[in-house]
């Protein structure tokens, strides 16, 4: 029998970033230079983005905070707590969505059957960890498995779900509960570098969920491949300062993918046109992104519709956002439909994986 994804779920903290007031906090900070006003106009205008979410309250005008530690409404600062502070608030709220993603993942599963607990995040740590938290809350076995993909990047669910396809190939009574949770705002900081300008513009804060067994259910996980680009080693990373974790995202990235994500796939889908693969559940790193994959591959718009609406959305949630796509895709599709599905990352690392709607 197949391995199948069970379940999907997706969950975002309440607090809604409107993108014109986050670029206008951004642009208003003091000490910028005039050029990097202008970046953070073009950025954040030119992303695709409407809406983000934050796990920080005190982004949200509504919520008084006597004491603030990221963003002084009054004052209209942005604030720079140390890794500490930041870290603090990824352990009560990245804990809190890890709990509550895994349970909407489960709601109609018996979660005795859930034998391997896989979690993943970069945006933070804390131990006893999140697989932890999610075994004791669900009530799981005791002897239940737990790993975590650990500062992978925005394409560490891809990986994620094709372990826990190996693991129902090596066990067949296996259920895997895959959870995945980034809180990217955390880390957002005034800068006048352009690659920290292009990273505030883009990144959000969601969790999501997904359950793999043996047996039928959404979609089935046909196979999975893994390419590294021949360049680009420096154009993205993710690194740990004393103010936060420190994201580089050059403005080069789009380019590097469009011209390699064609070989990049070739393990994958071999001779099969782009075009006749039904969806595309794309990881919408950014609008530019999107469009030169969408250009490369030479495919129709409609085919990359979930990944833009997600972007729209909710923004660059990290691992999480192509597990957000990949359940938008799954409320249109119909039975036997294709999907591609496509995450990157430091490296630049390109996963994919085929799947087959049921």
């Amino acid at each position: 029998m197949s391995t199948s994804l069970a379940a999907l779920a997706a969950v975002t903290p309440e607090t809604v970033l409107h993108q014109n007031e986050v670029r206008d906090v951004f642009a208003s900070q003091p000490g910028l230079s005039r050029l990097a006003q202008r970046l953070i106009s073009t950025s954040f205008d030119g992303s695709g983005i409407d809406t983000r979410r934050s796990a920080i309250v005190e982004f949200d005008k509504d919520v008084a905070v006597e004491h603030p530690e990221f963003y002084d409404r009054e004052a209209g600062l942005l604030l720079s707590p140390g890794t500490e502070a930041r870290n603090d608030l990824y352990t009560e709220a990245a804990g809190a969505l890890f709990v509550d993603a895994a349970r909407k993942a489960t709601a109609d599963i018996d979660t005795n059957t859930v034998t391997h607990v896989i979690t993943v995040s970069c945006t933070g740590f804390f131990a006893p960890g999140p697989d932890f938290l999610i075994a004791r809350e669900l009530g799981l076995r005791p002897n239940v498995q737990r790993y975590n993909l650990g500062f992978m990047g925005c394409y560490a669910s891809m990986p994620a779900l094709r372990l826990a396809q190996q693991l129902c190939a090596a066990d067949p009574d296996a259920v895997v509960l895959v959870v995945s949770v980034e809180l990217c705002t955390l880390h957002v900081r005034s800068s006048s570098d352009p690659d920290q300008i292009i990273a505030s513009s883009l990144f959000a804060d969601g969790a999501a969920a997904a359950v793999v067994h043996t047996g039928p259910g959404l979609v089935t996980l046909d196979a999975f491949d893994t390419r590294v680009t021949p360049t680009g080693e420096e154009a993205m990373a993710w690194t740990i300062g004393d103010n936060g974790f420190l994201m580089v995202l050059s403005s080069y990235v789009p380019h590097i993918i469009g011209e390699h994500i064609t070989g990049a796939l070739d393990g994958l889908i071999g001779d099969t046109p782009p075009r006749d693969i039904t969806h595309w559940a794309l990881h919408p790193g950014g609008r530019s992104i999107v469009d030169r994959v969408e250009s490369a591959l030479e495919l129709d718009p409609a085919q990359l519709g979930a990944s833009r609406e997600v972007l729209r959305e909710f923004g660059n949630m990290s691992s999480a956002t192509v597990l957000f796509v990949l359940e938008r895709i799954l409320a249109r599709a119909s039975p036997g439909d294709s999907v591609c599905a496509i995450a990157f990352g430091p490296g630049l690392t390109v996963e994919s994986a085929l799947l087959t709607v049921e």
